[in-house]
């Protein structure tokens, strides 16, 4: 699927092509409460004065939203005769939209996630408001039915088109614009060494590394060309991964993130940091078929797109940038520590080119918890 890619521009006219050139008489607009902090918000509230389109929103999601917000949200997405949707906000707001997207469809006297996908050509407008999930140009999305974590993919919850906005950039707290920044460079470094890299991820992998370092700096101090910057870079890790599917680092992340409440950005930087080095030792228990020389290929050409002239050189870099950002590292407790290690779902390790036994995740979690 091709995704057209908006750029915002004065009073947002794009937009006004777009759902006219659409018929569009009724938007349904997902979003979180940070919608009420940002200018796009306006364009929303004057649409129907200006266009005849009715604009309906849907916000009745938390972070890691639960099936029973989605539920609700394709009962309401039902009932409206909408046109197109559209999902303004991070992750968990892309999430709600893209399962709706997904289940509007479906038999609704039977659980979603226990049903077939049916595809649709519903239109989905999606407008991030972080730099960091890249989760506007990936086919997957995550709910939490009766607490257990459910992972959703199907190429047909791809947003058909992307605005970026800079400016939904501005109010974002230094804490998530660090944290965001390195959940995007871990999407391009994973998706660059997983065992599913082809020609057009890597290219895509190698942009954002690229783009990420060089917008980094002035994105810190919320510079909005590199703002601009640095939401295309999220979005060519997301399609990146997107192809690839995440490794290990995310798969040790996660429990990181649900014990000490850290950012889920956070958590995954710490986790390649330490997984980097790891893997440029561990070279001769490669399990992608490509074989040892391919994934030593690999670890030279991520070096390059870093501007390094060896993988250990890279490691430091990618090490020196995660330590500037100046992150807490958890304190854990020795029964914390065994949590975490057999925490790790098997089936996410799947994609890493490396083997990792259970004394190879001990090992990597001490390093990351003591480094």
């Amino acid at each position: 699927m091709t995704q057209t890619v908006l750029t915002a521009e004065h009073d947002y006219i794009q937009l006004d092509t777009f759902f006219q050139s659409l018929n569009t008489r009724r938007v349904f607009l997902v979003c979180d409460q940070s919608l009420e902090f940002l200018t796009i918000r306006h364009y929303f509230e004057k649409l129907e004065d200006r266009l005849g389109i009715t604009v309906v929103k849907f916000g009745d999601f938390q972070p890691n939203p639960q099936y029973e917000s989605v539920e609700k949200g394709v009962q309401v997405f039902n009932s409206g005769n909408f046109d197109v949707i559209v999902a303004v906000g991070g992750g968990s707001a892309m999430d709600v939209a893209k399962c709706i997207k997904l289940y509007h469809n479906m038999d609704k006297g039977i659980c979603f996630l226990e049903q077939s996908i049916i595809p649709n050509d519903i239109p989905f407008l999606a407008i991030p408001t972080t730099a960091g999930t890249g989760s506007e140009a990936t086919r997957y999305a995550v709910v939490y039915y009766h607490g257990e974590k459910q992972s959703i993919s199907h190429p047909s919850c791809i947003p058909t088109t992307v605005l970026f906005d800079q400016s939904v950039l501005k109010t974002l707290p230094l804490y998530q614009r660090k944290t965001t920044a390195l959940d995007a460079l871990c999407h391009a470094v994973e998706a660059f060494w997983s065992i599913n890299s082809t020609e057009e991820s890597r290219q895509y992998s190698r942009q954002a590394i690229q783009m990420i370092l060089t917008n980094l700096p002035a994105y810190l101090y919320n510079e909005e060309a590199a703002n601009a910057g640095m939401l295309d870079a999220a979005n060519k890790a997301g399609k990146a991964i997107n192809i690839t599917q995440t490794t290990a680092g995310h798969a040790m992340s996660y429990k990181l993130t649900s014990l000490f409440g850290i950012a889920h950005g956070h958590a995954v930087a710490l986790c390649d940091r330490a997984l980097f080095p790891w893997m440029i030792s561990h070279t001769d228990r490669c399990i992608d078929r490509r074989g040892k020389k391919f994934l030593q290929g690999i670890l030279l050409d991520i070096a390059m797109s870093f501007d390094c002239k060896t993988p250990e050189e890279a490691s430091q870099r990618f090490r020196k940038l995660i330590d500037s950002m100046e992150l807490s590292i958890p304190i854990a407790t020795p029964e914390q520590v065994l949590l975490l290690e057999t925490s790790v779902n098997p089936v996410r390790l799947k994609n890493h080119p490396i083997l990792l036994a259970p004394e190879d995740i001990s090992e990597l979690y001490h390093a990351i918890l003591n480094p």
